[in-house]
């Protein structure tokens, strides 16, 4: 069986040290060690982690020693952030969220995996990604948060 690519946003890393999600960010790094999944990241999760707390950027280090697929931001990614603007998906204000998910769209993972309830892991949220990735000729992209997929808890 294939292994699925699991795209995993900034939200995921820092939620290892978050009471309420370390449990179930902790236990999808334990699934990445484990060869369970394929990890994703992105260059837009590298510029976010940069001024995240210590703890947070070593728990990065740890997940780059397991060499995930690292996706970079190109045209095709671009024009698909820029038409989930068009359509006021999310403001301006949370651009780095839409690349995450157009990031995840244009490269086919299986599941991109956030915290962000808000703006990324939302019943109607995904229902407005999803109709504007099959207009543009992507297929749907599958939202959980880490707790949804992870094998996994915390020991």
């Amino acid at each position: 069986m294939k292994k699925q690519r699991i795209y995993v946003d900034t939200s995921v890393i820092g939620g290892c040290f978050d009471l309420e999600f370390k449990t179930w960010s902790n236990g999808l790094m334990k699934d990445f060690r484990l060869g369970h999944f394929i990890p994703v990241i992105s260059e837009v999760v590298k510029a976010e982690i940069l001024p995240a707390p210590e703890p947070v950027r070593k728990k990065y280090e740890e997940l780059m020693e397991l060499e995930p697929e690292i996706l970079l931001v190109n045209e095709e990614v671009q024009n698909l952030t820029s038409r989930y603007k068009a359509l006021k998906i999310l403001t301006v204000k949370f651009e780095n969220d839409l690349t995450h998910i157009a990031l995840a769209t244009v490269a086919g993972v299986d599941i991109l995996t956030s915290w962000n309830f808000k703006h990324i892991v939302h019943f109607d949220k995904i229902r407005q990604f999803n109709g504007v990735n099959l207009e543009q000729g992507y297929n749907p992209i599958q939202i959980h948060s880490p707790r949804e997929v992870t094998h996994y808890e915390d020991d």
